[in-house]
């Protein structure tokens, strides 16, 4: 097969796990900033997967929706020879810690195998660019002060990450071993708005809504890193089109708070109370601190977040507030029953 170089206006970009919250978000910036793109969301739809994230792309004839499971390589044979990506973008994965701890055989699977199949396919079809969407948790714990750099020591301390830390090693070989062109991501942690309400923030910003208690780990002293979800998007648009291959990149803010300080922050924009807290047991495999350091994107890229905390935080409560129909939909399971419509009858134009 003839090699493809460079980019033009009108490519194929395949993204996995578009159904999900950062996927789903970039699917919606590409869609805005390359129309001429066609753009395919391969989805299991699992649990986490919601087509409603993608409200207004029914009648987009460049974008199709496309059932399956990166785990299963006659899915993935199937959606490759079908449309011959330009690009592959990998956000399926497996990705709730206390799910990994009860269960990691599913993530071993998902994570690992997944993005195997992945780059198997990538290379028969000499992709482009195949872009690995990672975690700065496997990283492992680390010190506020001396956030992790990309060729930092990979330490993971729970199945969830130690799977995505194995997926970057097979990515990496597909480069040195095979001269795919690939990338990696290790962005911090994401917020905005469709997120799964499992997370820590969607959390407390749905229980302060309804007065609920809001569960906090431990002492709540677990420090975090906070990333925008569109800055997010812009650092992938970036990394796709224009890094070298091979390259690591983390994505970062900067902002870190922990989980107790970030719950109070948001219930006083809510004008709640600190009494909706409280405190649970810690979890197992509970990593204390999370940061990265992100000079090497914002050097070699350009990149800068656009979004302070405090504005990024703001759109975020006030897209919750008024989507309540959205998180009751979550709560009542009513979107898994749009997601299977839509899989099944290709009802696209359904989209609310």
């Amino acid at each position: 097969m003839k090699k493809k170089v460079g980019h033009t206006n009108s490519e194929i970009i395949l993204v996995t796990g578009g159904a999900g919250f950062i996927g789903s978000h970039f699917i919606k910036y590409i869609s805005h900033k390359y129309p001429n793109y066609k753009i395919i969301n391969f989805d299991k739809l699992t649990y986490a997967g919601n087509l409603n994230n993608l409200t207004g792309l029914g009648d987009d004839q460049n974008y199709t929706f496309v059932k399956g499971d990166i785990a299963v390589n006659s899915d993935v044979e199937n959606v490759f020879e079908q449309f011959n990506p330009s690009f592959v973008v990998n956000f399926a994965a497996e990705t709730h810690v206390d799910k990994s701890i009860l269960d990691p055989n599913i993530f071993l699977k998902t994570n690992i195998m997944g993005t195997q199949n992945l780059l198997n396919h990538s290379k028969e079809q000499d992709v482009k660019k195949f872009v690995q969407i990672s975690t700065d948790e496997v990283y492992g714990s680390v010190q506020k002060d001396s956030p992790s750099i990309e060729d930092e020591k990979i330490s993971s301390n729970n199945p969830y990450s130690a799977s995505k830390a194995a997926a970057d090693q097979l990515v990496r070989v597909a480069h040195h071993t095979f001269k795919q062109r690939v990338n990696i991501v290790r962005s911090c942690n994401n917020y905005g708005a469709n997120q799964f309400p499992e997370k820590l923030i969607p959390t407390i910003i749905s229980n302060a809504m309804n007065n609920q208690k809001i569960p906090i780990f431990g002492s709540g002293s677990n420090i975090r890193e906070w990333l925008y979800v569109e800055d997010h998007c812009r650092a992938i648009d970036l990394i796709l089109h224009d890094a070298v291959p091979g390259r690591i990149y983390n994505v970062g803010s900067g902002i870190h708070y922990t989980n107790l300080e970030i719950t109070k922050l948001i219930l006083k924009q809510m004008d709640k109370t600190d009494e909706l807290i409280e405190f649970v047991e810690d979890r197992k495999g509970h990593d204390f601190c999370y940061a990265i350091n992100s000079e090497k994107i914002k050097k070699e890229l350009n990149w800068e977040p656009e979004f302070s905390f405090a504005s990024g935080i703001k759109q975020t409560i006030n897209w919750y507030v008024d989507h309540q129909d959205w998180l009751k939909e979550i709560q009542s399971g009513d979107y898994l029953k749009f997601n299977q419509k839509v899989a099944t009858e290709g009802l696209m134009e359904d989209f609310r």
